[in-house]
């Protein structure tokens, strides 16, 4: 291959040199002869004159790689293993693969993107005075022929469909509501409650008619009290109740 000067940005990355490569030289992409694309593609390399780091840093890593399938292809292998073991350039052509797919599906949208720009619109140009106009309905003539139960009839239809349109379950679903409960007010609530007095369940500062969120916010409560030194708490047996003590 003589010495060119090539830029790297003309390809949108290692797999886009790899498959120009191949198409070049038309390999089979399934029986890809490592040595020599790997020189040429080393040869590109060489010649390059990209100075961007990131874009030096792909390229490099696909030579590496094809560095390292090709001492593996080079490496003797004992006849047992080597119809077991993978092909080294297996993992390589998968992804070539799926990138000639990907590629060649952005062609596609690419091609149907410059149809698309070739195609033009008549913006409308109805006049005002008839965009406007509604026609006036007789009712008389409408209604002409219909009978008492006819209407009956047409206005049970329609509560009918009123009431399909009730989902079964959603409907009886209640209104979600936001408890606004502070920590602050339910530590002096507790405070309060329990002062003074000493073994107090902790079921009995639960105000059964309030939410889940009271006892979350109860709880936490109680957690600061003993960390404040206000309370300390006991339970005598596993999963047994927990009983507060007051300490003031």
């Amino acid at each position: 291959m003589s010495s060119i000067d090539v830029k790297l940005n003309v390809f949108e990355g290692p797999l886009d040199l790899l498959l120009h490569l191949i198409e070049k030289n038309k390999f089979n992409i399934f029986d890809i002869p490592i040595v020599e694309i790997t020189n040429q593609y080393l040869e590109y390399l060489d010649a390059m004159e990209e100075e961007d780091l990131d874009v030096m840093s792909e390229f490099l890593l696909m030579a590496a790689t094809l560095i390292s399938i090709k001492a593996k292809m080079l490496l003797p292998k004992d006849e047992e293993e080597s119809e077991e073991e993978e092909d080294p350039r297996d993992e390589l052509v998968r992804k070539l693969l799926e990138y000639k797919m990907y590629k060649y599906a952005s062609f596609e949208l690419k091609d149907m993107q410059i149809d698309a720009e070739k195609s033009y619109y008549k913006q409308p140009t109805i006049p005002q005075e008839v965009k406007e106009y509604k026609e006036e309905i007789n009712t008389d003539e409408v209604l002409s022929g219909v009978t008492l139960s006819q209407l009956n009839e047409i206005f049970n239809q329609i509560m009918k469909r009123q009431v399909n349109k009730i989902d079964p379950v959603r409907s009886k679903f209640g209104t979600i509501t936001k408890e606004e409960i502070k920590i602050e007010d339910k530590m002096l609530e507790i405070r309060e409650k329990i002062r003074g007095l000493k073994g107090i369940n902790f079921k009995t500062l639960l105000d059964a008619k309030r939410g889940k969120m009271n006892v979350i916010v109860s709880f936490l409560a109680i957690l600061e009290l003993m960390k404040t030194g206000d309370i300390t708490i006991r339970q005598d047996k596993i999963f047994g109740d927990i009983v507060i003590d007051s300490l003031e």
